[in-house]
C-alpha cells in the first residue's frame, strides 16, 4: 500500500494541469514591439503558440527573454505571459523540452539554443525565466560546464527561477535510495523510470545533480530565484469557496539549496503562492510574479495611462 500511494503521489508531482488546455496557433499581438528584422529557426526555441512553424521572428537589437516552461508544459502554455511581456514592449521566446529525457541532456540543449541565440543578437540583454523543472533546466544550462560559447560569455543575462525544487523532489526521495535498488533487485528503479523517465534519479535529493550545483558562467550579473510558499494553496474552488483542488506542489525545503542561496549574485524573494497560481493559467492572473518582476527590472513597469488597457488584456488572457 505505501509503494502504491509514492507512486501515484509521483505521477501528480510537477506535472498536474488543472485546466483543459486548448491549443492556439494565433500568433501574438506584437503591435507595441519593435519590427522584427531577423527569422530564424533554433532547435527548442519558438514563438510562445502552438504554431506547427517553429522558427522565430526577432529584433535583434532589442532585448529578449526566453521562458521555459515546467514538467507537462509547452510553448503554448506560456503564451499569456509571453504576451503581457509584449505589452510592455518586450519579446519573449520559448523553449520546449520533452520532460521525460534527462534534466542533463535538456539543459544542453538549451545552453546550445541559448549559443545559437547570442550569436544571432546584437544587443547583449538576455533573460531565461524557468518554472519548476523548467527553472532546473535553465540554471543547468547556465553553468559553466554547459556554456561553452564565449557568445554565451559576451552578453548579459539575467536567470529567474519560479518554484525550482532545487533541492530535489521529496516525494521522489525513495528513488534516490541506491540500496532499494538493489533490494527490489532493479523494481525500484524500473518504476521510477516509469513514472518520470530519464530523469527519475536526477530530480531526487541524492543525484549529483541536485546535489553539488556549479558556478553559473560570468555573464550572468543577476540571478532572481523566486520560492513560493504553496501552503495551502488552493488551484480551484468550488462555488462555494471550498477549495476542490490544491495547488500544492512544493514545499520551501525544497526550494532552497544553501550552495546556490549563498552565491552573491543570487537575489531569492519568497511568496505566497501556489505552484500554478505564480505563472497563472486561464483561471489564474499571475499577478504576484508580475509584481516581482516589475520590482526587479525584469518586467518593464506598466505606465498609468496603459494600465486600464492592461487590465483589460488581463481579463482576456485570464
Amino acid at each position: 500500500m505505501r509503494w502504491c500511494y509514492f507512486f501515484s503521489v509521483m505521477l501528480l508531482v510537477g506535472c498536474t494541469s488543472s485546466a483543459l488546455y486548448v491549443p492556439d496557433a494565433q500568433p501574438l499581438d506584437s503591435s507595441r514591439l519593435s519590427s522584427p528584422n531577423k527569422t530564424v529557426s533554433i532547435a527548442g526555441l519558438s514563438s510562445c503558440t502552438d504554431a506547427v512553424d517553429a522558427s522565430i521572428r526577432i529584433d535583434s537589437h532589442s532585448p529578449i527573454t526566453v521562458l521555459v516552461h515546467g514538467c507537462n508544459g509547452s510553448a503554448g502554455r506560456f503564451r499569456s505571459l509571453a504576451q503581457l511581456y509584449a505589452f510592455h514592449g518586450q519579446q519573449a521566446i520559448c523553449f520546449s523540452y520533452d520532460d521525460r529525457k534527462s534534466l542533463v541532456s535538456n539543459a544542453e540543449q538549451l545552453a546550445t539554443a541559448l549559443n545559437e541565440l547570442t550569436q544571432v543578437m546584437d544587443n547583449n540583454s538576455i533573460s531565461i525565466v524557468g518554472h519548476s523543472m523548467g527553472g532546473l533546466i535553465a540554471r543547468k544550462a547556465l553553468e559553466e560546464t554547459y556554456t561553452k560559447s564565449g557568445d554565451v560569455n559576451n552578453k548579459t543575462l539575467d536567470l529567474v527561477t519560479v518554484s525550482a525544487p532545487v533541492s530535489g523532489i521529496a516525494v521522489a526521495g525513495q528513488c534516490g535510495i541506491e540500496p532499494l535498488h538493489w533490494l527490489s533487485i532493479g523494481i525500484v528503479p524500473g518504476i521510477c523510470w516509469l513514472v518520470t523517465g530519464d530523469n527519475w534519479f536526477e530530480i531526487t535529493s541524492s543525484s549529483d545533480f541536485i546535489r553539488n550545483p556549479k558556478p553559473l558562467v560570468p555573464s550572468v550579473e543577476r540571478y532572481l530565484k523566486i520560492v513560493t510558499n504553496e501552503k495551502d494553496a488552493c488551484r480551484r474552488a468550488d462555488a462555494d469557496g471550498k477549495c476542490i483542488e490544491s495547488d500544492y506542489v512544493f514545499d520551501l525545503a525544497e526550494q532552497y539549496h544553501p550552495k546556490i542561496d549563498s552565491d552573491v549574485n543570487t537575489t531569492g524573494v519568497q511568496v505566497d503562492a501556489g505552484h500554478v497560481e505564480i505563472v497563472g493559467n486561464k483561471n489564474l492572473v499571475p499577478r504576484k510574479l508580475l509584481a516581482i518582476l516589475q520590482a526587479h527590472g525584469v518586467l518593464s513597469t506598466t505606465p498609468p495611462e496603459r494600465a486600464e488597457a492592461f487590465e483589460q488584456l488581463l481579463a482576456e488572457l485570464y
